[in-house]
């Protein structure tokens, strides 16, 4: 496994996509076929995001921002911006949590990339996060459980930049090197410590990235419409999963107070005690 200046207005973003006011899950929008599995976690790191929903692809979500800024006179100057996101997220179909999710955050057509990926609470903080890019070939024995000889790979080193109620999000400036890294390799694996001191590993396969950078912006509300009936039905899931157990629980509890009754009602009455005899 490998080794173990930033914009709050970008963190609060991705935060928001995360949250789902703006993005759902890639699995229910735009996932090209023949979409790669998930791919399960390296070298003995725990697969923290094998389970769940089919992997999502890759998707472009814009909005429009005013930045504020001071001119050489001190006076506050603000600007309206475009932000886009090309993101994907991996929701966890029994919780709704989000397993993990990466952007690359782009101002006005493609100004100060970043790379910015969150992952679930409960990390290890001070270790930071570590992003390693598998070419396809690579990828391909990932996916078959294969071994994999990944150390002569650089990691990309992401410190935590804010925490929050969806998670805790990093950043780092995505040279054009790592984006154009992103459009040809197969998948990256996010690397991370989990708060018990166990390394866990976050796969994201980077099947359509290419194309979604590239490509014009999803639609935002369907995106959002989208997403809400995911959420939806992975709560409903888990109601009709709590209404299950508690009927098999009052089940076995009918059973076990009837057995109990039967157990009771077949033990022998004690034998009166005999008279004593007569002198």
């Amino acid at each position: 496994m490998l080794v173990m200046k930033r914009h709050g207005g970008a963190l609060a973003f991705l935060a928001l996509v995360a949250g789902g006011a703006l993005a759902i899950s890639a699995a229910e929008a735009q996932q090209p076929k023949g979409a790669a599995p998930a791919a399960p976690a390296a070298k003995g790191a725990a697969p923290a995001a094998a389970e769940g929903p089919p992997a999502p692809a890759w998707v472009k979500l814009c909005e429009k921002g005013t930045f504020s800024s001071k001119d050489k006179d001190g006076k506050e100057v603000k600007e309206d911006h475009s932000i886009c996101l090309t993101h994907h997220e991996r929701i966890d179909a029994q919780s709704g949590i989000v397993l993990v999710s990466a952007a690359i955050r782009q101002i006005d057509e493609g100004k100060n990339p970043l790379l910015m990926v969150m992952l679930p609470l409960g990390m290890a903080i001070p270790p930071g996060m570590q992003v390693g890019v598998y070419d396809k070939e690579m990828w391909d024995k990932i996916q078959k459980n294969e071994k994999v000889d990944d150390s002569k790979l650089t990691p990309i080193k992401v410190p935590y930049m804010l925490c929050h109620s969806a998670g805790c999000t990093g950043e780092i400036d995505a040279t054009p090197e790592m984006i154009a890294s992103f459009k040809t390799s197969g998948g990256i694996i996010v690397y991370a410590v989990s708060g018990s001191g166990a390394p866990v590993a976050f796969p994201i396969p980077l099947v359509g990235f290419d194309a979604a950078i590239a490509g014009a912006p999803a639609n935002n509300e369907e995106y959002a419409k989208q997403r809400r009936a995911l959420m939806q039905q992975i709560a409903e899931n888990q109601q009709k999963a709590i209404e299950e157990y508690r009927k098999q629980t009052q089940e076995l509890q009918k059973t076990q107070g009837q057995t109990g009754v039967t157990a009771r009602q077949g033990q022998a009455a004690p034998a009166a005690a005999a008279p004593p005899a007569k002198k």
